[in-house]
C-alpha cells in the first residue's frame, strides 16, 4: 500500500493516505513517490534512533531498514528497548520497491540487520536476490497460513491489507445512483469521467489496482478493459495524494471525482482523524470479486548482520500480540496474527473483500515491469 510515528493526529491522516493521482489520459504531475502498501506517511530523517535513557551506555544497536510508511507507538520502542537493552535506529529509504534495490546493492556491507517492508509484489525479487537469513520464528504459529508465502523463512509476513476502489457515499447517495459493484461497472456510461486511478509506474496503489485487472482479465485482455476506462474518462495521476485530496469528492469534498482507487481501510482513517467528530464514514469500499488487490508485508533478517540474536528478538517483537494490536491505528494495515485484536473503527468501518485479486509472486515478478510499460503504451501515448 512512509514514515516513522505521527506527531499529531491531523498529520497522521494527512500522511495516512498518499495514494495516487489522476488525469483523462494525460497525467497530472505529482510529487509524490512510489509508494508502499500501507497508508503513505510523511518522509522522515534518512535515520533515526529513538533514545532511552533507561538503556545503559554499553547497549548496542539494533537497525532496522524500512520504507517511509513504517510507524510504531514510543511505548512500544521504549518497551523494546528496556526489556533487551539496545538502541533501535530506523532507516526510512522510501517506497518498498526503493528500500528493496538499496538492500540488493548494498548486500556486500548490509546497512541494517532487519529489513521491513517488502510485500507480495516484490517477495520474488528479494528471494532471488539471496540477502536474507532464514529464521523460523515460534511466534509463526499464530499467523494466518495463507500469507507463509516464503517456507523457508527468509521472510515472515507481518501485516497485509486491500487497495480496493472507494466511493463519495453523499454523491452516489444525492444523484440515486447505484454504486459500482464489479470492476467492469467502471465502464458504464453513468460513470463516465468519475474514476480517478494512480499511475502504476509511480505509484504502489496503482500497481496493485493493475494487478487486480490483470487477474479478472487475464495477462492478455487486461488492457482492452483499461482501453474502455480510457474511453469512459478515467482520470490518471502519479500519486495517492492527488488522487484522494485533490481529485476526489468523498475527502475533500472539491474534488470531480467521486471513486478513487484507494485503500480499503481509509473509511476508517476517515473517522479517527476527522477534525470533528463523524457519525459514520463519508466514503467506502467496493469489494466485489477481484476489485482489491491484498497486499502482504514482510519482515527479514538480513545477511551479514552482527546482531543475530537481537535481530530475531525484533522479528518476534513485531510478529507479537503487542505490535500486532498496535499496528491498526500506526499503518492502517491489519495483523496477521489471528489472534491479535482489532480496534473498534476496523471492525465497524471496514470492508473486507470475500474474494480479494491474487497473483502468483513469481508471476508478478516475471511480468509485472512488461506490464507497466504495456499499460504506459495504452494509456498514456
Amino acid at each position: 500500500m512512509l514514515e516513522q510515528k505521527l506527531h499529531t493526529a491531523v498529520v497522521s491522516m494527512i500522511m495516512l493516505m498518499v495514494l495516487m493521482g489522476c488525469a483523462s489520459p494525460a497525467v497530472i504531475p505529482s510529487t509524490s513517490t512510489p509508494l508502499p502498501p500501507t497508508q503513505p506517511v510523511p518522509a522522515a530523517a534518512p535515520a533515526t534512533t529513538v533514545p532511552l535513557e533507561t538503556a545503559s551506555a554499553s547497549a548496542q544497536t539494533l537497525t532496522v531498514l524500512t520504507h517511509d510508511s513504517f510507524a510504531i507507538s514510543d511505548a512500544l520502542v521504549k518497551q523494546f528497548e528496556a526489556e533487551n537493552n539496545v538502541h533501535l535506529a530506523f532507516i526510512k529509504g522510501g517506497d518498498a520497491g526503493a528500500v528493496l534495490n538499496k538492500a540488493v546493492l548494498s548486500k556486500e556491507n548490509p546497512q541494517a540487520d532487519v529489513f521491513y517492508g517488502v510485500d507480495n509484489t516484490f517477495i520474488s525479487r528479494a528471494i532471488k536476490a539471496d540477502i536474507f537469513d532464514a529464521y523460523n520464528s515460534p511466534l509463526l504459529k499464530t499467523n494466518r497460513s495463507e500469507f507463509d508465502l516464503d517456507p523457508q523463512h527468509r521472510l515472515l509476513a507481518v501485516d497485509y491489507g486491500d487497495v480496493c476502489i472507494n466511493y463519495d457515499k453523499a454523491y452516489f447517495k444525492n444523484k440515486k445512483l447505484a454504486v459500482p459493484a464489479v470492476l467492469e461497472d467502471l465502464t458504464r456510461p453513468e460513470y463516465k469521467g468519475q474514476l480517478v486511478v494512480e499511475n502504476p509506474a509511480t505509484s504502489s496503489t496503482g500497481l496493485a489496482f493493475m494487478l487486480a485487472t490483470v487477474a479478472q482479465y487475464g495477462p492478455d485482455h487486461f488492457l482492452d478493459y483499461w482501453k474502455k476506462l480510457k474511453e469512459n474518462d478515467v482520470m490518471i495521476v502519479d500519486g495517492w495524494e492527488a488522487a484522494y485530496y485533490t481529485q476526489f469528492s468523498g475527502s475533500s469534498g472539491k474534488g470531480p471525482q467521486s471513486l478513487v482507487v484507494s485503500y480499503g481501510t481509509s473509511p476508517a482513517a476517515e473517522l479517527v482523524f476527522a477534525k470533528e467528530p463523524l457519525k459514520e464514514a463519508p466514503t467506502a469500499s467496493i469489494v466485489g470479486p477481484n476489485t482489491c488487490f491484498r497486499q502482504v508485508e514482510f519482515v527479514g533478517i538480513l545477511k551479514g548482520t552482527k546482531q543475530r540474536a537481537l535481530a530475531e528478538k525484533w522479528v518476534d517483537f513485531m510478529l507479537s500480540k503487542p505490535f500486532q494490536e498496535d499496528m491498526p491505528l500506526q499503518m492502517f494495515v491489519f495483523p496477521v496474527d489471528s489472534q491479535a485484536a482489532l480496534p473498534d473503527a476496523f471492525k465497524q468501518y471496514i470492508q473486507v473483500p470475500d474474494k480479494p485479486a491474487s497473483l502468483s509472486p513469481d508471476t508478478i515478478d516475471s511480468q509485472r515491469d512488461s506490464w507497466i510499460e504495456a499499460w504506459r503504451a495504452a494509456m498514456l501515448q
